[in-house]
């Protein structure tokens, strides 16, 4: 059964932790596990639990969010009542912190033409499994105002209210001095019943380069795969059509995570490979992410890497960084040996 939601994805966080990784690119767009965007894993969880109306504000440099969306079609939003709706910023004016009732209240219209009694709030760069439907009927068995989601005592950064008391939030916020849902639930004088809720399973949080790292890899461990990738719960994503991955002779892959349309001819080992790269002859790729199209030529050594897009790896380079570290080689560029 559908909840009566509507599903509020902030995606104007900026963060000046992931070095160049998101120099062209929203945080919600960054690539993840082989062919996903981490805007992918909270806009399936709304899916999955029967939300039908999800609207997604945006920050700066939204041109391949707004290309991986499209019309909401892989995600069935592309409906004529309801669907998926996406609101940049107008101008170049500064996005407010996490909430930005600032940007809610520009686009108004919205929340007031839907028929959705409650409203979910999240972000755009958690990984995880969550059914709102049943915080939803948690937060209705409490009474509470607002509802704050936690996992294993950090919050999930999370909200579930009421629309109405949402709609009063932000249409008054300059006067109330609440720019932000995390104001509202973090402020003393006023009187609203918050609860908190707490999700158990496999939740995590991309916010650094690090994290992003470390993250991606863990997913090569198949207790944490199973948890973020499952039957009943399936995470959502644009689908491209590539031909299956070619293995050549000298090819050797072990625990890795290999997307579709590679040519694999060297070693990849402990590595995660988006779509469409190619490994020369003789090259070691090691404890690394190589993303889409990444051209990595013949008797290279990768080790603890970050490729971005497009990066072209000339024959005999070596690249090393460390697993709190890793190499970062920026998107579209060329990496030359002596």
């Amino acid at each position: 059964m559908p909840c009566s939601m509507l599903g509020i994805i902030n995606a104007t966080n900026e963060f000046d932790t992931f070095k160049n990784l998101t120099a062209h690119r929203s945080l919600a767009s960054l690539p993840f596990a082989g062919r996903y965007r981490l805007v992918d894993f909270m806009l399936s969880n709304m899916v999955n639990s029967g939300i039908t109306n999800v609207a997604i504000f945006t920050g700066k440099e939204v041109r391949s969010l707004i290309d991986h969306l499209g019309s909401g079609k892989q995600w069935d939003l592309d409906r004529k009542r309801d669907g998926l709706f996406v609101f940049s910023p107008e101008g170049t004016s500064r996005i407010e912190r996490f909430g930005s009732f600032a940007h809610f209240a520009k686009n108004i219209t919205y929340f007031l033409r839907s028929k959705q009694k409650y409203v979910v709030i999240t972000n755009c760069n958690t990984i995880g499994t969550i059914d709102f439907c049943k915080i939803l009927d948690h937060h209705m068995e409490t009474e509470a105002d607002i509802t704050e989601v936690f996992h294993n005592g950090q919050s999930l950064q999370t909200y579930i209210l009421d629309k109405n008391l949402l709609l009063s939030l932000f249409e008054q916020y300059k006067n109330q001095g609440y720019y932000t849902i995390f104001d509202v639930v973090h402020d003393k004088r006023h009187k609203f019943k918050i609860n908190m809720y707490e999700w158990s399973g496999y939740i995590t949080i991309i916010d650094s380069l690090q994290s992003y790292y470390q993250n991606s890899l863990d997913l090569l461990q198949p207790s944490v795969w199973k948890q973020v990738f499952t039957k009943n719960e399936p995470i959502f994503t644009k689908v491209k059509d590539e031909p299956p991955t070619q293995y050549k002779n000298a090819a050797k892959v072990t625990n890795s995570m290999i997307a579709n349309g590679c040519i694999i001819q060297g070693e990849v080992e402990n590595s995660i490979l988006f779509r469409s790269v190619k490994v020369g002859k003789g090259a070691v790729i090691r404890n690394s992410i190589i993303m889409q199209k990444c051209q990595i030529g013949e008797n290279c050594i990768l080790d603890s890497v970050i490729l971005d897009k497009d990066v072209k790896i000339d024959n005999g380079v070596q690249l090393v960084g460390t697993k709190e570290n890793p190499y970062l080689v920026e998107k579209g560029t060329v990496q030359k040996g002596r």
